[in-house]
């Protein structure tokens, strides 16, 4: 039998043997002597490379083992905790696969409990017949025995519990490192907790009914009850708010201190400009202009986010924003994440500012042109134009912000689908313009909808515009759940469409097979429609593993009606227009949340034709069925990511990279009333003190918790 690396028995007096007095918080975890190289290199690549860090690593969830059930109390079938004492026990092996059986009996006062155990032959060593032991599991029928317990999980019985007779913390697990395993290694550990320093401010624990940091670890880890874990949780996840509250807040004054390009306001030429387009503004749509154009006015740099629903006219109020640039003599970025929407952007803001004279440019790695003459030009030439200050407004994808470009008065970057613009894109900015002591205003601009508490609370250090309501009279788009026997009356309905020459998206969940999941992928569903259903009909595929020249080749073939039909993971989301597409149609439907849903459907319904969006799951549970009939029924994309939010949370909702929110431990992003708390507390204390000058340790603590938050 193989030596266990870490021996299940491991006793509190064995593992306090490791606590010498040299270590404390910052003891590197190599010097710990039970944590063997194996894991101590499981626990480096976790980045726990410290007790503190082993401190700080968090349980997922629990599992509560507290309360005991007298076995002549228990139910078939029910998971529960037993206490008493081990009367029989025997380990044999099978003669045919060498299975390892353990078989023991366990008393307590009422009645005796037969308990098996698979493949574990220490068991015997660590529970030898006497001893007092607690068991927790599922009560099943026996084969010889009429109820048993099948490999419980076990513990001796002793006050002070670890695994069993008490809520029990389960961690995320990695290769080689079990909770079991981490409950040992940290419960000695705790006992150093008190050399963290906590570094809220006294007023600010008191008045908000907080537990000490030092006991919020302790419990988080092995609460007594429920209610000293729900006090530990309120601390830590206020911590984390409030740390992301002060870190905003500051990045906001240090990005205000720079001097910005004030703008005056020409009512004249906005309400001229208003008054030739072909529709009339929402009441939404002016307000986010208003706001907006009051930044601009200002000599300290704006950073707006302006979000709206697929179809709701941001481009048109960002328009607004950048002839007002314009007229007043200053240059205008706008960028976007792909050159296809970059070359749409081109086409559709130039008609937009045409009638204002307004020089449009178009600078990407595959074109280059102006709207001065329609001709593409040299790289080096359009830099030589955008220096000179010969074009108003320059459209391209991120990589405008390039040492080798210069503005020669750049007053307003505009960001669309990037939510967050990180504190080194900003600093690119300043250097892309000649006058370096100055900084661009900046509007970042969204599609994907995010409550306003959500977006208030988590990103403080942007003003928030929201346009809340679509332009009257858009068709709504219709949705229908597909069941599978309906699959080949929406393949004839396709079929249909097409030969009337509009155009088709497929979006199914994943690259690869999964047999677990049974999640229809792009490249089996590609070809499955190009050879079987549709062989007749021209058919692309899109994923994000295709080289990016390669996704750009395939996405301009079906915006310029080279396709009939577009094969794609979700990498579509992000907006493109095709008004001649009018079907979205969705493959394993329910491996997608709401909002993502929603952002799949608005790539459809931006032409004159009805559009049709149809949601395709094998799933037939009754909560799955009831979370995509939300979709069917209801068009406001904020509604939905309400909902998403309640059911998913926002890591999977709006993806933590992709949107800039924080990728928080412990902290509900949907825990709205603790972030409106955090926000405040935060407000207040910087107004007292601005550089935390009397506040070192949160001034510290903000430096580390920014190092391990990921951002951006």
């Amino acid at each position: 039998m193989k030596k266990l690396l870490f021996s299940p028995l491991l006793t509190k007096q064995t593992i306090n043997c490791q606590l010498e007095k040299a270590v404390d918080i910052n003891t590197l975890l190599t010097k710990i002597r039970k944590i063997d190289r194996k894991r101590q290199q499981a626990l480096k690549r976790l980045g726990l490379v410290t007790v503190r860090d082993l401190l700080f690593y968090f349980p997922k969830r629990y599992n509560d083992f507290s309360t005991i059930t007298s076995i002549k109390k228990l139910q078939l079938n029910e998971q529960a905790t037993i206490r008493g004492q081990i009367k029989a026990i025997n380990t044999s092996r099978t003669p045919r696969r060498r299975l390892v059986i353990t078989e023991a009996v366990i008393s307590d006062d009422s009645a005796s409990l037969k308990i098996v155990w698979f493949n574990q032959p220490y068991i015997e060593r660590s529970l030898p017949v006497g001893t007092c032991a607690v068991l927790h599991g599922k009560v099943e029928s026996g084969y010889q025995a009429k109820w048993q317990l099948t490999n419980p999980v076990f513990e001796r019985y002793k006050e002070d519990s670890v695994h069993t007779g008490r809520i029990v913390p389960v961690y995320a697990e990695t290769a080689g490192l079990t909770s079991r395993w981490l409950r040992f290694v940290i419960k000695p550990l705790l006992s150093k907790v008190g050399e963290i320093k906590d570094w809220l401010p006294e007023e600010i624990i008191e008045k908000q009914g907080l537990i000490s940091l030092a006991a919020a670890i302790k419990q988080i880890h092995f609460p007594d009850n429920t209610k000293s874990l729900c006090a530990a949780r309120k601390r830590l996840s206020f911590d984390e708010l409030f740390l992301i509250q002060l870190n905003s807040l500051q990045k906001k004054a240090v990005w205000q201190q720079n001097k910005s390009y004030a703008v005056k306001f020409d009512e004249p030429l906005v309400k001229k400009f208003v008054g030739q387009l072909p529709f009339i503004l929402t009441k939404a749509q002016k307000i986010a202009a208003w706001e907006i154009l009051q930044d601009l006015e200002k000599s300290e740099p704006m950073n707006r986010l302006l979000e709206g629903d697929v179809g709701s006219g941001k481009t048109v109020v960002a328009a607004i924003s950048a002839l007002q640039v314009v007229k007043a003599g200053y240059q205008v970025a706008l960028m976007v994440p792909t050159e296809i929407l970059a070359g749409q952007h081109f086409t559709g803001v130039s008609k937009l500012l045409q009638p204002f004279g307004v020089k449009v440019g178009l600078f990407t790695r595959s074109n280059i042109k102006t709207s001065i003459n329609g001709t593409h030009i040299s790289k080096s030439g359009m830099g030589k134009l955008i220096k000179a200050g010969k074009l108003d407004l320059v459209i391209g994808t991120h990589a405008l912000i390039q040492d080798k470009v210069k503005f020669k008065k750049l007053a307003l970057a505009i960001v669309d689908e990037q939510h967050r613009f990180g504190v080194e894109q900003r600093a690119k900015l300043k250097k892309i313009d000649q006058q370096p002591q100055t900084a661009p205003h900046l509007l970042s601009l969204t599609a994907t909808p995010i409550p306003r508490t959500l977006a208030l609370g988590l990103y403080g250090d942007l003003d928030l515009s929201i346009i809340g309501e679509l332009p009257p009279g858009r068709q709504k788009i219709i949705t229908k759940l597909v069941a599978p026997y309906n699959r080949d009356k929406a393949y004839n309905f396709i079929r249909q469409k097409v030969s009337d020459g509009r155009q088709v998206f497929v979006v199914c969940p994943l690259i690869e097979e999964s047999d677990k999941l049974g999640v229809k992928s792009a490249t089996e569903e590609y070809n499955k429609l190009s050879r079987q259903v549709f062989p007749e009909l021209a058919i692309g595929l899109l994923h994000g593993r295709l080289p990016k020249e390669e996704k750009e080749q395939v996405m301009g073939e079906f915006v310029a009606g080279k396709l009939n039909i577009l094969v794609s993971t979700s990498v579509i989301e992000v907006g493109i227009d095709v008004p001649n597409a009018i079907i979205m149609m969705i493959e394993g439907a329910e491996r997608f949340g709401l909002a993502q849903l929603h952002q799949f459907r608005g790539r459809v319904g931006r032409g004159e034709q009805q559009s049709y969006c149809f949601l395709f799951t094998e799933a037939g549970g009754e909560k799955v069925q009831e979370r995509l009939q939300a979709i069917v029924d209801c068009h406001d994309g904020f509604k939905l990511a309400e909902k998403d939010l309640e059911i998913r949370g926002p890591g999977e909702v709006y993806g933590l990279q992709q949107s800039g929110l924080p990728d928080l431990r412990m902290a509900s992003l949907t825990d709205y009333g603790l972030i409106k708390q955090a926000k405040q507390a935060a407000d207040k204390l910087l107004d007292k003190d601005p550089d935390l000058d009397e506040n070192v340790l949160l001034r510290e603590r903000i430096g580390q918790f920014e190092k391990v938050m990921h951002w951006e």
